[in-house]
Order: C-alpha cells, then sequence, then structure tokens
C-alpha cells in the first residue's frame, strides 16, 4: 500500500518503517499519525513480521516531533488511540522495535524512539525533550520513558533544561545502545534485527512483555509470581516453537521457527 507521508519496506521478516517528510525534518502532524497507526497495526497482524525498524528519510533528522507549523497554521490536530506515531500509547506490542535514529530526535522524535524496544544512533543523532521551550511539555511518553529508562535525577535534567544531547551522552546515560557512523547506521540496526530473528519470536514477544509488565509490578516477587499470566508468556508454553526449540537442540541442528 502507498502512503503519502511514511515509507514501507519489508525485507523476510523485517519491516523498516521510514518517516517521510523530510522538508520539516520529518516533523509529524495528524494525518501521518494515522498513517502510522495503520502501519503498526498491520505489523502486529502480520504473523511474518518480527521485527521492526523505524528511521528517518534525509541525513537531518529522525524526526523533529510535532510539527508546530502545521499546529499555529490552524492545520487539522489530533491522533489515533495508540498515540504519537502511532506507537507512544501502544502497549500491547510485543514484537521488538528499533529506532535508527540518523540526526535530530526532539520532542515527539525523541518520544518515538523511547518508545522503541532498543536505540541505535549515528554519530550524528542529537535527542532532546525541548517542549517547555515553546510553552508544551512531553506528554506523549517522555516524561516517564526517560525516567525508568536512565533514573529520575538524570531524566530531570535533561527534561527541566531541554537541553541536547549527543549520541555519545545518550550512550554514557543509557538511553542509546549503538552510536555508529551515519553511513553505517542502517546496517547497524539490521544487525540488531538479524540477531533477534535468529531466536524464536516467541520466546521474544514472551521476553518483551514480561519486562514492560514486571517493571509495573509493585515488587520483584509479584513480577515473578505473575509473569505466567501475561499473554506472551502463555502463547509461548503453547506455542510449536516451544517444542521446536529444544528438540531441535536435542538433535543438534538449527531450530525452524514458526513464531507460532
Amino acid at each position: 500500500m502507498a502512503y503519502e507521508f511514511i515509507e514501507v519496506q519489508r525485507e523476510g521478516p523485517v519491516t523498516t518503517v521510514v518517516l517521510n517528510r523530510p522538508e520539516v525534518m520529518n516533523a509529524l502532524h495528524a494525518p501521518a499519525h494515522f498513517e502510522l497507526a495503520e502501519v503498526f497495526d498491520a505489523f502486529a497482524a502480520d504473523p511474518d513480521q518480527w521485527v521492526a525498524i523505524v528511521t528517518g528519510a534525509g541525513e537531518r533528522a529522525f524526526s523533529a516531533g510535532n510539527d508546530l507549523k502545521h499546529q499555529a497554521g490552524g492545520g487539522k490536530m489530533g491522533g489515533p488511540p495508540s498515540g504519537f506515531a502511532g506507537l507512544t500509547s501502544r502497549f500491547d506490542l510485543t514484537k521488538p522495535l528499533i529506532a535508527a535514529v540518523n540526526g535530530v530526535a526532539m520532542g515527539g522524535g525523541f518520544e518515538i524512539a523511547l518508545a522503541c524496544d532498543i536505540i541505535v544512533a549515528s554519530e550524528a543523532a542529537v535527542f532532546a525533550l525541548p517542549e517547555p521551550r515553546v510553552g508544551l511539555a512531553a506528554l506523549a511518553g517522555g516524561l516517564h520513558r526517560l525516567p525508568r529508562a536512565i533514573g529520575t535525577k538524570r531524566a530531570m535534567g535533561m527534561i527541566l533544561t531541554g537541553r541536547r544531547v549527543s549520541a555519545a551522552e545518550g550512550h554514557e546515560l543509557g538511553f542509546v545502545n549503538e552510536v555508529v557512523a551515519p553511513g553505517e547506521l542502517m546496517a547497524a540496526a539490521k544487525r540488531w534485527a538479524a540477531q533477534i530473528v535468529e531466536l524464536s519470536p516467541m520466546s521474544v514477544r514472551a521476553s518483551k512483555q514480561a519486562v514492560y509488565q514486571g517493571l509495573d509490578e509493585p515488587t520483584l516477587e509479584a513480577a515473578i509470581k505473575g509473569q505466567n499470566r501475561y499473554p506472551a508468556v502463555a502463547a509461548l508454553f503453547g506455542s510449536e516453537d516451544f517444542v521446536e526449540g529444544p528438540l531441535a537442540f536435542s538433535q543438534k541442528r538449527p531450530p525452524q521457527w514458526k513464531g507460532r
């Protein structure tokens, strides 16, 4: 399907979603949010797609966040229930997401990256939650995901100043997994994706859900005792992959994952 504000590429079990508004540094407006929601709905529902990479078109920006000029000009506002970019309020997606941050990731752009499970950043990437500079606040998840990722004090140091953070500092702070040269960014993101698809997708989804839901449990004990109730964990136990993994190991052959 053709989209106006994004591009979608599929290579085996990996979906790549490109934010494609380079003329405004891939800032997003309501029509783009709804397109992205449709894309991620399709990704979630497709049994043949196991991992997604999100990146920005061009060399300048991953995403500059909310399209303020569109907003100021009286453009249509609003978004899907799944949030900014169809991602930031999507809490039931157990398939892994990789952000390949190729430049500026400001405001909502940073919030998109934080909504992903892994962040690979170009050396040219810059991150910030600068919403207070324009009378706004990072309410699409940034104010909640960043403290969970790097701790309250470090996060408040970014949030309360709106300061810009380089990819290298983001790696030191702990929200960036890997920093690479600009020309190596997509190869690095695809390398992470390839490592993930070597594993059982049922195991990966169960692991992702157990981590995030477990962090919301009141205690470690509650997380461990409650994890078997999580849907993706229960699905793992009833899956073909749960049988195939030990069988392949015992037969000394590569497993043939089904994702079901």
